[in-house]
């Protein structure tokens, strides 16, 4: 099984038209996934050239395919809480936010509105998730073949906070010769919709994922949060995690807004020492991931 993706997701893309949502776009249908229709204000009633059609609203588009229950989401970082908004009240379930360097207030309120309504948020910044054989959301892969070759289907989970660590961390795992359930960027920014923490508890519900392996990195706490969950027992299943960001300097942000070790909150040392108490696996190299699933599942 997986987690939020599979056979069954129909996806609609919102900024369809825009240069990457359009390569995407082609990347993600060729991969397997029900790519339903797109959403581009201004430009309703065109067709993309694989012939997938463009309305102008959600509600629109939901008219034309009423299995649309997924949006991946490619729109400036202005109109993201609008365009959410959008897909929330039309019913959508599932989000993925792709979109980058969206205001803090506004993904405050996308999260908030989401619980409301029962949705899941993943992102802002995601490089989207993939469930190895059954669909892919966003561009983690990016391509058919090298998507073939870097994630296969099997029954470990993966959660990174970094987009391009997804799939780096997918290929050790397939080359210990384990695939994985599903595969999920939550996103690098500080806020996100998707938690360490939350992902972990659909995991732990899906009785094919035997273990998790996650990428971390200073600042946030996420990793904090995902240490507590294993403590209360909320996540019981076999949990590795490798943090990056050991030789960083405090109050300097590192390629994410939620790289950033704040008022001695954040380092690695500190995350490391919680996820340990935990009981987690933490590994210092993360080509050990294979060995140490290995050592574990036997």
């Amino acid at each position: 099984m997986s987690i939020y993706i599979d056979e069954r997701t129909y996806l609609l893309v919102q900024g369809i038209t825009g240069r990457q949502a359009y390569m995407n776009t082609l990347y993600m249908e060729a991969y397997g996934t029900n790519v339903c229709a797109g959403v581009t204000p201004g430009k309703g009633g065109t067709k993309l050239k694989n012939g997938i059609p463009v309305f102008n609203t959600v509600a629109e588009a939901i008219a034309y395919d009423n299995r649309i229950n997924t949006s991946v989401l490619y729109v400036p970082a202005r109109a993201l809480k609008q365009a959410v908004y959008e897909a929330l009240d039309a019913g959508i379930k599932l989000l993925v936010l792709i979109t980058e360097r969206a205001p803090h207030q506004d993904v405050l309120s996308i999260i908030a509105k989401a619980e409301d309504v029962g949705a899941t948020v993943v992102g802002p910044n995601s490089i989207g998730m993939i469930s190895p054989g059954k669909a892919v959301i966003g561009l983690i892969g990016a391509r058919v073949e090298l998507a073939n070759k870097v994630f296969t289907a099997g029954n470990i989970g993966v959660l990174s906070r970094s987009g391009g660590q997804t799939t780096t961390l997918c290929s050790y795992v397939t080359r210990a010769g384990y695939g994985q359930s599903t595969a999920i960027g939550i996103g690098g920014d500080e806020f996100v919709g998707t938690t360490w923490a939350k992902a972990l508890l659909e995991f732990e519900k899906d009785p094919d994922t035997k273990a998790v392996v996650a990428f971390g990195e200073i600042g946030g706490i996420v990793e904090e949060e995902a240490a507590k969950l294993v403590m209360d027992k909320g996540f019981t299943k076999l949990l590795i995690v490798y943090v990056s960001g050991k030789f960083a300097l405090d109050g300097i942000r590192y390629g994410h807004a939620g790289a950033i070790v704040k008022r001695g909150r954040g380092s690695v040392k500190d995350k490391e020492a919680l996820l340990r108490k935990a009981g987690v696996i933490v590994l210092d190299h993360l080509d050990d991931v294979g060995k140490e699933l290995g050592q574990a599942l036997k």
